[in-house]
């Protein structure tokens, strides 16, 4: 029987989270070819089938489900050896993976990414913004940001900062069609709002929060098209105020209408000697403290 070979077990976990063989490979940096002789070799050792391999992608087997678990513990493992080799005085090194909800990696964090480069010159930084939860376990991400605190999994989590949301409309818009000055009046307009199965998070449930009967005629699966829908005159809006009020064809309506939210900083508890992983997370914190209450809230409404 063939020897057990870490690098496939490497190999079987890219694939189980691309689930295509040349996603995978392009992930790990080797050609297809190479990337099925692992698998075929930890296949043989294990005499197993770990896939169904099939034209739209590899499927994992009763096997292969069954593997996971134990292929994940021994990754965790061999990243907390490597961690331990880390040496601040030499600087970050490496590759850090942070996934976010699309607005506030885009707003927030891109901006800031300047400041850490310069801080850590060696350090890679993969920053992927999309309106989804990032699963550490699967190692989608290395730090996540997300709108809920998670409830279950090895997973820690730290509060960033609440923030407020209000209603916004374009101007142009109110010129034309006048403006709202009592909540009554919000059913009289067209609204813009998310994709009911396309919510990522209970918490993107503005509309209800405001007035039960408020649905949306135009419904988009992100924040960030949702205000250009409303900056274009699609209709009134419920955005995060550190967007809404940097642009400058918005108003603000009703300014004692709010909402508010939290976003949570997440690691997993196995990066918890990872020094990038480490010192990227306080990174993250620390520009939140710097920015203040004044970039999470919309104290002074826009005029009309």
């Amino acid at each position: 029987m063939p020897k057990f070979d870490w690098n496939d077990l490497q190999a079987f976990l890219a694939v189980v989270r691309a689930g295509r063989l040349t996603v995978a490979a392009r992930q790990l940096g080797i050609d297809h070819s190479t990337l099925s002789r692992r698998i075929a070799g930890l296949e043989a050792s294990l005499g197993v089938v770990l896939f169904d391999r099939r034209s739209a992608g590899y499927a994992l087997t009763a096997e292969g489900e069954r593997l996971i678990p134990d292929a994940e513990a021994v990754e965790s493992l061999a990243m907390r050896i490597r961690a331990r080799q880390d040496d601040p005085a030499q600087g970050l090194t490496g590759s850090i993976r942070i996934g976010t909800p699309e607005a506030w990696g885009t707003y927030f964090l891109a901006p800031q990414l300047s400041l850490l480069a310069q801080q850590h010159p060696e350090l890679e930084v993969e920053l992927i913004a999309n309106p989804r939860m990032f699963s550490l376990s699967k190692r989608e991400a290395d730090i996540a940001v997300s709108m809920t605190r998670p409830e279950q999994g090895r997973l820690y989590a730290r509060r960033l900062n609440d923030y407020e949301l209000g209603i916004y409309a374009a101007r142009d818009y109110l010129r034309r069609y006048g403006g709202v000055d009592r909540k009554a009046q919000l059913e009289e307009h067209p609204w813009v709002g998310y994709v009911e199965d396309l919510m990522w998070s209970r918490e993107l449930d503005y509309l209800s929060e405001i007035a039960p009967a408020l649905q949306p005629r135009i419904r988009i699966s992100n924040i960030i098209s949702q205000m250009a829908a409303v900056v274009g005159g699609a209709g009134l809006g419920v955005l995060p105020c550190f967007m809404a009020r940097r642009e400058k064809k918005l108003a603000r309506l009703l300014p004692e209408v709010k909402l508010y939210r939290s976003y949570w900083l997440i690691t997993h508890a196995d990066a918890r000697d990872i020094l990038r992983v480490n010192v990227v997370a306080d990174f993250i914190m620390e520009r939140v403290q710097a920015e203040g209450r004044g970039f999470w809230v919309d104290d002074v409404a826009a005029k009309s």
